[in-house]
């Protein structure tokens, strides 16, 4: 037989067999491949998930890491798939015949604009037909709750030149525009006929619950032809109808109620300057055409005005508009400093007064209620805050209810009370000690306020009919009556903790949180480590709903809720459940009943489960199950769980790669305490052999082991890249000992990294440690104490406590002491309590135990943790001749955002590691360094 012959006889035998065993067919494991930084870039995630109405479709934007993603639209029950190119955030209407989605610029755009960056537009997809429209240029859409209108707004253009000008015509004869906000042009769609209506100067516009009208607000650059709008969306060819029209009239905040077609709006005139001034409120009825001035802007309370930056919200059953008042004092100092801005002063080179206008100096008084970084970051929000107050429309009065003693208060679901939160007394001790709340009950129609509870430290929840507070306070929920005046304990009897019982940081236990009450405020529903209570009000025996289920097997139960608007139970409410295996890591979805006991299981499996939505109107779900080696993906089915569907496959390249697996191991910490941690072998995992190990931690990180590690270039190390390149992971558990987080964090690594060693997966030679932030710290601090590690990685990490103490939380202004006092750095006292703890658990102290090449990364506007930090550590070990690499990523906050500087961090990474762990060369940075050289 010819040498041809038998090879054709070879492949079909081999086809053959393919078709008998399409699995010889796929890959072997030893034949696929490592993941590189390209691919990385290509995959995507799924965001904004959305479900239609009637459940029959769902929507979502797969993203990749780098480029341009779109939306998909998939039938639920047919293989059908519609695709948006470049489009987010999808929202469906209604009716769910139509989707409407942003469409983003394309990237490569991005990448070549400057500051004038292209601006996102919108599509429209006819689900009946796969027709897609597109529309350029959209800054805002909305769907008529009827779903015949769609409403879009443009950005604003800026104004084109004239094509012929005057050669001796100044561009600064254009006149300016004096209003300070100008609307932009509008478009109305009537969906089915596509025909379309603009509108010019469009400030905001607001269709009423029923899609019959349609509220808008002109605003034109000189103010001549502003006013407020009406459309009668039922009546084809009507002019709009004039709800109000005023020179220089600034019209905002339109609300309609849920049911019934009243319109709130404020109105306030604008000055020369454009800015505009008190505002007033009003109310229009639709069906009769009559405006009602609700509150004069001359009729507020006493320096107190309402501004038109602002948020009107009406009452459930509409008797009352909820609004936001402003003191007077602010408003006109805001006035005041836009009038400045605008005008142009004579010099006078010897005038002290005007020149100390142009000092710059920052005044840090010991009694100020905040630091000065912290009212600097505040004062944003501080100069646009409002303070909430009610308008009754039965009575026509309106009554305050928060001021500046009490500037938190809730909209309440209630005709009676409210409850209000005021930080006020305790604003200076939470530099160290956090935050506290005196809670106020406020009765809203009389504005009479009642002080029930004194610095409490966890939120408070006011019952749906407003007689009942329950605040959680010594370790137990309590619950206060409005009736009584008095409060009674209601966990205190029962043979469980209601409070975080693994808590390791100095503050006092969190509690476990409560699911929600009963629309009816007999009873609340409270968590414990592991079940769901029911609590009566009335003094009735507490009844566990999951029947102990979740502390008998270890399974924490938490209620699902279904329905985003349902802010309330039923009596006899059907429930979704979410289960955590603590023990075992997997996940599942329970179903259980308000009025009965038990917990029945849906599904659950080695996987974890995470509930996307519900559609509104059809017993239909979306949810998402993962592992190590399976994408989150979306599934349907209906409320039993029976039958899942799974609907996407975005990233099937997956099957391509040596992924590795994920298992969980065991060990003993140095304290003999058990400890959990997922250990990820390589892809092309063979028996007996030993890897290259990296360890990544945080706190705790076992609850990962069926969580799919996201694939993208950032400031963390991507497990599936690792791991298909050769390197097993470790994700091990931490507790920590008050004043002891360093040496606890060695204590539970080092025996846990043994256990891998004695596994005989990891090389001994050949482990690094990489951590960042609070596990940054650790890393710097546990190469201090062993020499187990061959290198490390440490981003953003403390190395001074004693001067990190004192340090400024720069995002936020915040001082740091808070934190290591009584949260997360766990060192429970003050430097000057216990200076020997700050020294103790600083790295830079014992740098000059480090025997392990160490390398350090920070952004230079880090937010978080002062960068000096870094430079701290790194100028010790310099001093000490010890191996040490500071990488500083200019611009760049707590994590690299720029994805050039993330992609070289990723990059730099993985040339250490490879290098330290695989013994391949080192590029020049390692072994020389960088000179600066201008950039």
């Amino acid at each position: 037989m010819s040498l041809i012959n038998k090879t054709i006889k070879i492949l079909i035998l081999a086809l053959a067999l393919v078709i008998i065993f399409p699995g010889l067919a796929q890959p072997t494991e030893q034949a696929k491949k490592a993941l590189t930084f390209q691919e990385m870039m290509k995959f995507r995630a799924i965001t904004d998930p959305v479900i239609s109405e009637n459940g029959l479709w769902i929507a979502f934007a797969a993203q990749p890491d780098r480029g341009d993603g779109e939306v998909q639209v998939k039938s639920t029950r047919e293989n059908q798939t519609f695709i948006i190119e470049r489009g987010s955030k999808p929202q469906f209407s209604p009716d769910s015949r139509w989707l409407a989605a942003v469409v983003k610029p394309k990237a490569v755009d991005l990448e070549k604009a400057g500051k004038d960056k292209p601006k996102a537009g919108l599509a429209l997809l006819d689900l009946t037909s796969g027709n897609i429209e597109t529309f350029e240029n959209v800054e805002k859409f909305s769907f008529s709750r009827d779903s015949s209108w769609l409403a879009y707004k443009l950005f604003k253009e800026e104004e084109k030149k004239e094509e012929k000008r005057d050669e001796g015509q100044a561009e600064k004869e254009k006149p300016e525009p004096m209003l300070k906000e100008v609307g932009t042009t509008f478009i109305l769609r009537h969906l089915s006929s596509g025909k379309e209506t603009r509108v010019l100067h469009v400030l905001s516009f607001s269709f009423d619950e029923s899609g019959k009208y349609l509220a808008y607000a002109v605003a034109e650059p000189e103010g001549q032809g502003n006013g407020l709008f009406c459309l009668d969306l039922s009546k084809e060819g009507m002019p709009p109808l004039t709800i109000a029209k005023a020179e220089r009239a600034v019209y905002s905040q339109l609300s309609w109620p849920e049911e019934g077609s009243r319109l709130a709006f404020l109105s306030a005139s604008a000055d020369e300057k454009g800015n505009a001034g008190p505002a007033s409120l009003w109310l229009w009825d639709a069906r009769t055409g009559k405006s009602l001035l609700a509150i004069a802007a001359e009729r507020t309370p006493a320096d107190w005005v309402i501004p038109s930056k602002n948020k009107l919200a009406w009452s459930k059953d509409g008797r009352r508009v909820f609004l936001g008042t402003e003191p007077k004092e602010m408003f006109d100092l805001k006035r005041e400093e836009e009038k400045e801005a605008k005008e142009v002063q004579e010099v006078d080179l010897f005038n002290a007064d005007r020149i100390l206008e142009k000092r710059e100096v920052d005044v840090w008084h010991w009694n100020d209620p905040r630091i000065i970084p912290q009212q600097k970051k505040q004062w944003p929000q501080l100069k646009e805050k409002t303070y909430l107050a009610v308008y009754h429309t039965d009575s026509g009065k309106m009554v305050p209810l928060a001021d500046r003693e009490i500037p938190d208060v809730e909209i309440p679901e209630n005709p009676r009370s409210a409850i209000g939160f005021s930080n006020v007394p305790y604003l200076k001790e939470m530099t160290w000690d956090g935050s506290y709340d005196d809670i106020w009950l406020i009765d809203i129609t009389s504005g009479q306020k009642k002080k029930i509870i004194t610095r409490l430290r966890w939120r408070a929840s006011l019952s749906p009919q407003g007689r009942y507070v329950l605040y959680f306070d010594k370790r137990n929920w309590q619950l206060y009556d409005s009736v009584t005046g008095s409060s009674r304990n209601l966990t205190a009897a029962l043979p469980v903790a209601f409070f975080d019982e693994e808590n390791d940081v100095p503050q006092e236990a969190r509690p476990y949180g409560l699911a929600g009450w009963l629309e009816d405020e007999s009873a609340v529903l409270l968590y414990d480590q592991y079940d769901i209570w029911k609590m009566a009000t009335k003094r009735e025996e507490a009844v566990n709903l999951t029947d102990q289920a979740g502390r008998k097997d270890e399974i924490t139960f938490r209620v699902i809720r279904l329905d985003p608007e349902e802010k309330f139970f039923k009596k006899n409410q059907n429930l979704l459940l979410s289960a955590y295996h603590n023990r075992l890591k997997y996940t599942g979805f329970y179903a259980a009943n308000i009025a009965t006991k038990g917990a029945m299981r849906l599904i659950e499996e080695n996987k974890k489960y995470t509930f996307l939505a519900k559609a509104k109107k059809a017993d239909v779900l979306i949810f998402t199950r993962e592992s190590y080696e399976e994408f989150p993906n979306i599934w349907t089915s209906g409320l039993d769980l029976a039958g899942p569907r799974r609907l996407t496959d975005i990233n099937p390249q997956i099957s391509d790669f040596a992924w590795g697996t994920a298992e969980l191991v065991e060990w003993l910490s140095l304290d003999g305490l058990t400890l959990q941690g997922v250990l990820i072998k390589p892809g092309n995992y063979e028996t007996g052999k030993r890897y290259c190990m990296l360890v990544y931690f945080y706190e705790k990180f076992s609850w990962r082991l069926y969580e799919f590690n996201e694939v993208v270039v950032n400031h963390r190390p991507c497990f599936p890249f690792y791991a298909s390149n050769g390197y097993a992971i470790f994700l091990p558990d931490i507790v920590y000992e008050t004043g002891r987080p360093g040496l606890s964090a060695t204590k539970c690594l080092v025996p846990g990294v043994q256990k891998i060693i004695d596994m005989g997966i990891a090389d001994p030679k050949a482990i690094a440690l990489h951590g960042h932030s609070w596990s940054g710290y650790q890393t710097a601090f546990v190469v201090t104490q062993t020499n187990l590690f061959r290198a490390a990685i440490a981003g953003a990490a403390v190395a001074n406590m004693t001067s990190a103490y004192s340090g400024i939380r720069w995002e936020s202004g915040l001082a740091r002491q808070w934190q290591y006092e009584k949260a997360q750095s766990r060192i429970g006292g003050s430097l000057w309590d216990m200076p020997g703890r700050y020294i103790e658990n600083s790295p830079v102290f014992f740098a000059d135990r480090i025997q392990t090449p160490l390398l350090l990364m920070f952004g230079d506007e880090d937010g978080a943790v002062p960068w000096e930090q870094g430079i701290e550590l790194y100028l010790a070990m310099r001093r000490l001749g010890k191996d040490c690499i500071f990488l500083q990523y200019r611009g760049e906050g707590h994590h690299p955002q720029k994805y050039a500087n993330k992609l070289d961090y990723a990059i730099k990474m993985k040339e250490y590691l490879d290098h330290y762990l695989k013994g391949l060369a080192a590029p020049d940075w390692i072994t020389k360094g960088i000179p600066y050289q201008g950039k």
